[in-house]
């Protein structure tokens, strides 16, 4: 498998696909108010950076970057079905880290969910770590937050 991983809009069909399956999947695992998810629009922002893994023309995977005072989030991180398991992940959230440390940061932040499993697991086998409440959110009892340290790691 040859894969891509480029900037990309939001708003574009192959990546707004993906980000619907993505908001689907989390309206049917968690209550409206335990989902932090960004609109297509919000992911638009000056602050995120937005990225599509493809396989020749076909959108496997999607992930941003916003920028925050001292840190980076990882956003709107979904691959698809068909592709789970074959590493897009593991290569999107490169990709993602290698855009924060070029942005400067030296922390990666994330929140999760409690219902995916392998989700968590892929984090954590890449170096990230649980943690307690960060930013806006709150402790809603399903959330699970995640931060990795870019410069140790880089070591």
């Amino acid at each position: 498998m040859t894969l891509t991983i480029s900037p990309a809009s939001p708003l574009d069909p192959e990546a707004s696909a993906l980000l619907d399956a993505s908001q689907l999947l989390m309206r049917t695992l968690y209550k409206p108010e335990e989902n932090n998810f960004l609109s297509h629009e919000a992911l638009c922002a000056p602050s995120i950076r937005f990225f599509l893994a493809r396989e020749g023309d076909l959108a496997l995977g999607c992930g941003a970057l916003q920028i925050k005072a001292g840190y980076g989030e990882v956003k709107s991180f979904f691959v698809s079905e068909a592709a789970r398991g074959k590493g897009v992940g593991t290569a999107l959230l490169h990709h993602i880290e290698a855009t924060a440390r070029d942005e400067g940061l030296s922390v990666l932040k994330l929140e999760t969910g409690d219902a995916l499993a392998a989700a968590c697991r892929l984090y954590e086998a890449n170096g990230f770590a649980r943690c307690g409440v960060f930013g806006d959110y709150e402790d809603n009892g399903v959330s699970v937050f995640m931060t990795k340290d870019l410069v140790t790691a880089e070591a």
